[in-house]
C-alpha cells in the first residue's frame, strides 16, 4: 500500500484538485510514490472542523480507510474563521482565542494518531476586498466586505504562532502573496479563492516546507518497475523481484 498525505481544509483545499491546483499539481509530483488525499469541505472553520474530524480520520478498526498512518497532513483552515462577527457571513466567525485553541487541538489529534506524520499549517491566504463585494456568497444586504485583509492578517499571524508552540512547519501564503504587487489578481480570482498562480505559490512552498522535514518526491520508493528499468528481451522478470 502506498503511503499517504491527507489535504484537510476549507473551500481552498476542496478546490484544489482543480485545474492547476495546488492539490493536483501534488498529486502529479508524488504519483507513483504517495497517495495524495483530498479532505476539503467548503465554507468550513476550525470548529466545525474539530466537529467532524473522528468522522473524516477513522481509524481502519472503525472501517475508515486511514489505517496506515500517513506521512504528512496538511492544515488549511482560518479563511473562514476571520469572517468578521458583524458582516454578513457572520455564523462562519470563529474569534481568534478559540481559533488558536482549536488549531492546537487539530494539532493534538493529528500527533495523537499518527505522532511521525508531519502536520503542516498553512495559513488563510490575504483578502481583496472590493473583489468580495463583487463576488458575495451570500445576501449582503450591508454592502460591506464580510471579510477584510486585515483579519486575514490577524488570523495568519496566529496560526504562525501556533506552528511555533506546536514545533510544526507552516506556510505563510497570506505574507507570500502579497510580495506580489499584483497579488489581488495575479493569486486571487474572487478576493479569497486562488488563481493558478496562486495555487502554484501554494504547492511550491508545501513541497519546500515537506522538502525541508525530509519529505520529498527525490527519496521515496518507487511504486513498481519504472519502462525504463523492465528489460526489453524479458520483461516479465522485472515483476518477478
Amino acid at each position: 500500500m502506498r503511503p499517504k498525505i491527507y489535504l484537510f481544509g476549507d473551500s481552498i483545499t476542496e478546490e484544489s484538485f482543480d485545474d492547476g491546483g495546488w492539490g493536483a499539481s501534488l498529486v502529479h509530483l508524488f504519483s507513483r510514490t504517495v497517495d495524495v488525499v483530498l479532505r476539503g469541505y467548503s465554507g468550513y472553520n476550525t470548529r466545525w472542523a474539530l466537529k467532524v474530524m473522528e468522522r473524516v480520520f477513522q481509524p481502519a478498526e472503525s472501517g475508515g480507510d486511514c489505517g496506515a498512518p500517513p506521512l504528512a497532513v496538511t492544515v488549511f483552515f482560518g479563511a473562514n474563521d476571520a469572517c468578521l462577527p458583524d458582516r454578513c457571513s457572520a455564523y462562519q466567525h470563529v474569534p481568534l482565542p478559540e481559533y488558536k485553541h482549536n488549531l492546537h487541538a487539530i494539532f493534538s489529534f493529528f500527533k495523537a494518531r499518527w505522532p511521525n506524520a508531519i502536520v503542516l499549517f498553512i495559513t488563510p491566504p490575504p483578502i481583496d476586498e472590493a473583489a468580495r463585494l463583487r463576488y458575495p456568497y451570500v445576501e449582503n444586504l450591508q454592502g460591506l466586505s464580510e471579510r477584510t485583509n486585515e483579519a486575514a492578517g490577524a488570523y495568519a499571524k496566529a496560526c504562525i504562532a501556533v506552528a511555533e508552540e506546536c514545533g510544526c512547519p507552516v506556510v505563510d501564503i497570506w505574507t507570500k502573496m502579497q510580495q506580489n504587487p499584483n497579488w489581488k489578481n495575479a493569486c486571487l480570482r474572487d478576493g479569497l479563492h486562488l488563481t493558478q498562480s496562486g495555487n502554484k505559490i501554494v504547492f511550491e512552498e508545501v513541497v519546500k516546507k515537506l522538502k525541508e522535514r525530509g519529505l520529498s518526491v527525490e527519496i521515496l520508493p518507487i511504486d513498481l518497475p519504472l519502462i525504463a528499468d523492465i528489460d526489453p528481451k524479458d520483461p516479465l522478470k522485472s515483476f518477478q523481484e
